[in-house]
Formats: structure tokens, sequence, C-alpha cells
């Protein structure tokens, strides 16, 4: 049966969570035994999906080039969602970091405040106080009664917390693409983030390898330069709206997800990306 327009648009990884959320809060409504039976559904078919999921990638473990190809396919943020769901991938350590902050961020709101993650580097930890945190008289006591507490508990591998000032600068975005934080060396410094504007593309030259560095919002991503079809370099190709056109045969790539609307079973591929002080760093994936 032939699919309908609306039928093929792939959705982005908000899109799909909403429509998770809307299904939930609909079955708020229902009767208890109605919500209670839905509910055990869902964990029925995550159940089996967790399983099918794990033994597939055991099954895959001993092929050559799977460690590499299952990275790459895990920086698809859909993919790295569902796999994280499902206890296949471990958090990172940046998201571990983040998710101790945010248990102490409601109590820093309620005084004007925030805190930012400037870099994990274990053992050390560097965290920044926002708002009305900085600066703040208290600021130090809220530190080493709150941040770095909450830190040690979640990360207890991370010994050594710091806090710094003014090193948020500029636009204050901070961003590392899943498993990037898993790296601590062959970083390159690219561009500053206001030399980036949102929705534009870039063509830089690392270590002679050809890229395409992209931001969308906080969002920076960067692919190898060269269409997945027969390689060819990408660009001169035509820029819309967040879509590559290769110039040569016409197959057309997502920029911020490097998937190929043109053959879905192929994509850019891509490399290791973060913000370290509004300055885009990149590390290529061999």
């Amino acid at each position: 049966m032939a699919t309908s327009p609306e039928e093929s648009v792939e959705k982005d990884l908000p899109s799909l969570l909403s429509d998770i959320a809307a299904l939930e809060q609909l079955a708020d409504t229902w009767p208890e035994e109605q919500r209670n039976a839905a509910h055990a559904r869902g964990e029925a078919i995550d159940a089996l999906n967790a399983e099918a999921f794990k033994r597939l990638i055991k099954l895959l473990t001993e092929v050559p080039e799977f460690g590499p190809a299952l990275k790459a396919a895990a920086s698809d943020e859909i993919v790295y969602t569902v796999l994280r769901r499902h206890g296949i991938l471990r958090a990172s350590l940046f998201e571990r970091v983040e998710a101790a902050l945010e248990t102490i961020r409601p109590m820093l709101a309620s005084h004007g405040g925030d805190v930012e993650l400037v870099k994990v580097e274990l053992p050390k930890v560097v965290v920044r106080f926002l708002g009305a945190c900085d600066g703040c008289p208290a600021s130090a006591l809220t530190f080493y009664s709150g941040v770095k507490t909450a830190i040690q508990t979640h990360v207890p591998e991370a010994t050594e917390i710091q806090q710094v000032k003014g090193m948020g600068g500029g636009e204050g975005v901070q961003f590392v693409s899943p498993f990037a934080s898993f790296q601590k060396d062959g970083w390159t410094e690219t561009v500053n983030l206001k030399d980036l504007p949102d929705g534009t593309t870039q063509t830089l030259d690392i270590d002679d390898q050809s890229v395409l560095l992209s931001r969308f919002g906080d969002k920076i991503t960067c692919f190898n330069n060269s269409c997945a079809h027969m390689g060819f370099r990408l660009d001169d190709g035509v820029i819309d709206e967040g879509l590559i056109t290769c110039p040569f045969h016409g197959f057309q790539y997502s920029l911020e997800s490097g998937e190929c609307l043109t053959a879905p079973e192929v994509q850019l591929q891509p490399h290791g990306v973060r913000v370290t002080r509004n300055i885009v760093e990149v590390r290529l994936t061999r």
C-alpha cells in the first residue's frame, strides 16, 4: 500500500517525545483499571524491545568494525535516546554531572540563580554560577553544601570540584555531542561560536580532512564533507533549511542529523563536537 506524504515525514526527537507525553496525559483521564492495563502493556513492549536490542548487539559484537559503527549510529539523538532508555548505553560522564546539577538547580532558581557546567575532565569538574548566585556573598556556602555535594554524590569519581568565574562569556552555549565527553585527547579548536551564527554551515579543513560544521540553535554538528553515495564533496551543493543537496547526483542530507533523505540506508559520517568557553572543538572519527 502506498504511503501518504504525511506518513513518510520523519519526526525529530522533540516531536516524538511530545507525542508520548500527550498520550500519557490522555491516559491520566482513564479509569484506574484501564490506566494500569495500558501501563502494563507499555512496560511489556519496552521489555520486548530491550531484550531484542540486547540480543542483536550481543550477536554483532564479534563483527569487525561493529564498535565504531554503533558509535556512529548512536550519534543520532533518537537512536541514542532509545538505547539509553533500555540501558544498552550507559549515561555519558557529561550527562551524569548534569543530572547531579539538576538536583540542586531548583534551590538555586528560588534565589534567582543557576549553575553551569564548564568542563568535565576526570577527576576534575569545573562549574560556574549564573544569575544572582554569581558573586553572591553566600555563593561559597552554596558551592560546598550544595553543588559540590551533589556532584560527588552522583559522580564519586569526580574528586576535584572547582568553581570559576567569568568563563561563560559571549553567548554562553555549552554543548557536547553524544559520547564526546568520553574522549580527552584529539580535540581541535575551530571557530568561535559567534562566528558560526544560528542556521549557518562552514567548510573547514582539519588534519587534511574536509568537514561541514553547522549550527542549529545551541546544537553544533560536524560531518565529513563527503557524499555517502560516491564520496564527492558537498560544499558546492545548495543548502536550504538545514538540508544540503549533493551537486553531482542530487543526494540530499540533513545537516542536523546526517541522515540521507534520498537513500535512508546511508548517512553522512559524523564527528565529535563540543563547545568549550564558546570555542567549537571537533574530534575526528577515524
